[in-house]
């Protein structure tokens, strides 16, 4: 059975439920409260997420005899609080319940892939050399790739996520991935069959767009992701849901076209946001103009994002990719442009950073989407 990617539907459990479901989902609010808040008692824990003492002891104990949540004791004692009768237990998540396999396709000729805990800290990692290769033969490295990584995993593994260039709909087929020469590719549906396990499957904007959410310094408000590498591409994060767009290509901005006397663009037209933005373009800016080259280009990109900004009043822009091209001159233009043209209600509280992943970002994405789709957990 092909899993589903959690794009297009709330990231984490907000309310109870009454549906075939309601265990999974209440399990779903106890492990979103430990994971985001950390250690809590039984007491805290109902109170939180507004379930019955009853139901939260009944699945915490479950949750316990699956390793995924374990017992820590009473809290450090505090003077200043005084209780009468017998200390609470803590209870905690367990990183090292499970493995995630994770792979991330997004690199120009390499495909990587890591094990990490349920925590996203990476254990291991792989790379395969993929010049050439596209088409069947790119997913044979994929398929590949994979199974190594599983056979890797010292702990059972939860399931397998995978951030790939493209336009990848809610069942993990990729659409369109022109660098892969992938059309119409069941990626999800493939990996289950061949692995056994669940499996997730998405765009890699979109990917490291929940990398910041589970993992970054997101706040609470809109987010929104620029990934920049060969190609640019964006992902959207909108009341706790990973936006999917209609025909799966919410994000698109890396052809949407500033400069019709411009450079031809991969896909064929003239003057795409990528042909100034991808990072090849960026570093010979940089070696010919200087830094100042950089700075122009921020201005662009921020007269391309502003209406984003004022339209879905966004708190938070990340740039991610090189941090010597991105984090400099040309953040600080994007920031200043965006602010002079949108309103102060929608500019002056937006914060314009780069990503705080590094090059893991859609490594660790693809564990978020497991989390995510398996746990509720995001």
């Amino acid at each position: 059975m092909t899993q589903l990617s959690p794009v297009g539907r709330p990231l984490r459990p907000q309310h109870k439920v009454l549906q075939e479901d309601a265990r999974r989902h209440h399990r779903a609010l106890i492990l979103q409260q430990l994971f985001s808040d950390g250690p809590a008692s039984r007491a805290d824990l109902a109170r939180a997420t507004a379930l019955t003492r009853v139901t939260v002891s009944d699945l915490v104990g479950e949750m316990i005899r699956d390793e995924l949540l374990e017992e820590l004791g009473a809290p450090a004692h505090d003077p200043a609080q005084s209780r009468v009768g017998k200390p609470p237990t803590l209870v905690g998540f367990v990183p090292e319940a499970a493995h995630i396999v994770c792979l991330d396709l997004s690199v120009e000729d390499t495909m990587t892939g890591a094990v990490t805990n349920l925590a996203g800290t990476v254990l291991s990692r792989r790379s395969v050399d993929t010049r050439g290769a596209t088409g069947p033969d790119a997913l044979a490295l994929v398929h590949r790739l994979a199974a190594d990584l599983v056979a890797e995993a010292t702990r059972p593994v939860l399931g397998v996520g995978v951030g790939t260039p493209g336009v990848v709909d809610t069942e993990g087929t990729v659409l369109d991935a022109p660098n892969l020469g992938w059309q119409d590719v069941h990626l999800a549906r493939s990996l289950h069959e061949a692995l056994g396990l669940p499996v997730f499957v998405a765009n890699d904007a979109n990917t490291a767009a929940l990398a910041e959410h589970t993992f970054g310094h997101a706040g609470e408000g809109g987010l929104m992701l620029v990934r920049v590498g060969k190609g640019v591409g964006a992902g959207l994060i909108l009341g706790g849901q990973l936006l999917h767009g209609h025909r799966a290509a919410a994000g698109e901005i890396g052809h949407v076209v500033i400069d019709p006397a411009g450079t031809t663009c991969a896909c064929g037209r003239v003057g795409c946001l990528e042909t100034v933005l991808g990072v090849p373009r960026l570093r010979q800016r940089l070696e010919h103009d200087g830094p100042e080259a950089l700075g122009r280009v921020g201005e662009l990109l921020g007269t391309v994002l502003a209406p984003v900004v004022g339209t879905l009043n966004l708190h938070e822009l990340v740039l991610s990719g090189p941090t010597d091209l991105l984090d400099g001159p040309l953040r600080e233009a994007t920031a200043a442009t965006i602010r002079r043209n949108t309103m102060a209600v929608s500019g002056d509280h937006l914060v314009v950073r780069t990503s705080t992943l590094g090059e893991d970002v859609v490594l660790v994405g693809a564990a978020a989407l497991v989390l995510a789709g398996e746990l509720g957990v995001s």
